[in-house]
C-alpha cells in the first residue's frame, strides 16, 4: 500500500524568499528550451540536463533517442529530464549505490533546485521512495505545483538563488555538497584517488651546494673526540650524596 507523502514544515531556505538585489555572476542561469534558435543551444540545454542530473554524461551514459525526441519537439524538457532519473544509468551509478535518505535529498536538490526543509522532509520523501519507488518519486516532484512553478515544462532545473545578502559567498552548490557516492562507497571504491600527472620537481644544482654550517660537515669533528665512559646505574646509586655536601651550621 503506498503511504501518501507525510507533513513536514517547511524551513526558512534562501530558495524561498525573493532576491532584492542587483543582478550578480553567481545568479542562476536559466536554460530553456523555448529560447533555443539552432541546433547549438538545443545541444546546450542537452548538456545542461544531463550536469544537473549526472553531474556528468559520458559517451555511454547518454541518450541518442530522447535527445533526438527533445530536439524534434516530441518531448518536453520536463519529460527528458524525467527519463534521465528513471535511466539505467541513475538507478545504477547512483540509486543502488546510496541510502534511500541521500537519494530522497539527492532528488529533491537536483529536481527542485532547493535544499530539503531538513530531516522530516528527507523522511517523508524516503517513504515515498520505498513504497512506490523512484519513478513515484520522480513523478510527485514533477508534477508537483512548486516545481511547475519554477521550471515549467521547458526549463532545466538550476539551483536556486544562491547568493545570500548576509554573506558574501553564496550557497555552495548541490554536486559538492552532496557528491554521486556516499562516504562508505566511496572507500570501497578507492575514491578520492589522487593522480599526478606533473613532472616532478628537481632541487637546483646551487641549492645541492655545501655552505658554511652544514650539519653533515661537522661529522669528522665529533668522530674525532674521546668517547664518553657511562657510568652503569648501579654505579649511580652508591655514591652518597649527603657526605658531599658541604655542612654550614646556623650560628655561623
Amino acid at each position: 500500500m503506498a503511504l501518501p507523502l507525510l507533513k513536514y514544515a517547511p524551513t526558512t531556505q534562501n530558495s524561498r524568499v525573493n532576491a532584492l538585489r542587483v543582478g550578480s555572476d553567481e545568479d542562476p542561469k536559466a536554460v530553456s528550451m523555448e529560447k533555443a534558435m539552432d541546433r547549438e543551444d538545443q545541444n546546450f540545454v542537452i548538456e545542461a540536463a544531463y550536469r544537473q542530473i549526472f553531474f556528468h554524461a559520458f559517451k555511454v551514459d547518454r541518450d541518442r533517442t530522447l535527445e533526438s525526441q527533445l530536439r524534434d519537439g516530441q518531448i518536453t524538457v520536463r519529460d527528458f529530464i524525467r527519463s534521465l532519473c528513471l535511466s539505467d544509468t541513475f538507478t545504477r551509478s547512483f540509486y543502488n549505490l546510496n541510502s534511500n535518505y541521500r537519494v530522497a535529498r539527492h532528488l529533491v536538490e537536483k529536481l527542485l533546485g532547493r535544499p530539503t526543509h531538513g530531516k522530516s522532509e528527507e523522511i517523508a520523501w524516503s517513504a515515498v521512495l520505498m513504497t512506490r519507488g523512484v519513478k513515484g518519486m520522480v513523478d510527485d516532484i514533477l508534477d508537483s505545483q512548486e516545481y511547475l512553478e519554477a521550471f515549467g515544462y521547458d526549463t532545466v532545473p538550476y539551483h536556486r538563488n544562491r547568493v545570500v545578502g548576509s554573506r558574501d559567498l553564496g550557497e555552495t552548490p548541490f554536486n559538492i555538497t552532496s557528491p554521486r557516492y556516499d562516504a562508505y562507497y566511496r572507500s570501497i571504491l578507492g575514491f578520492p584517488q589522487v593522480v599526478y600527472t606533473g613532472t616532478v620537481k628537481a632541487y637546483p644544482e646551487r641549492a645541492r651546494q655545501r655552505r658554511g654550517g652544514f650539519p653533515e660537515d661537522y661529522l669528522p669533528w665529533v668522530r674525532s673526540l674521546p668517547a664518553m665512559r657511562a657510568t652503569s646505574a648501579a654505579a649511580s646509586a652508591d655514591i652518597n650524596y649527603l657526605a658531599k655536601v658541604p655542612y654550614r651550621s646556623i650560628g655561623r
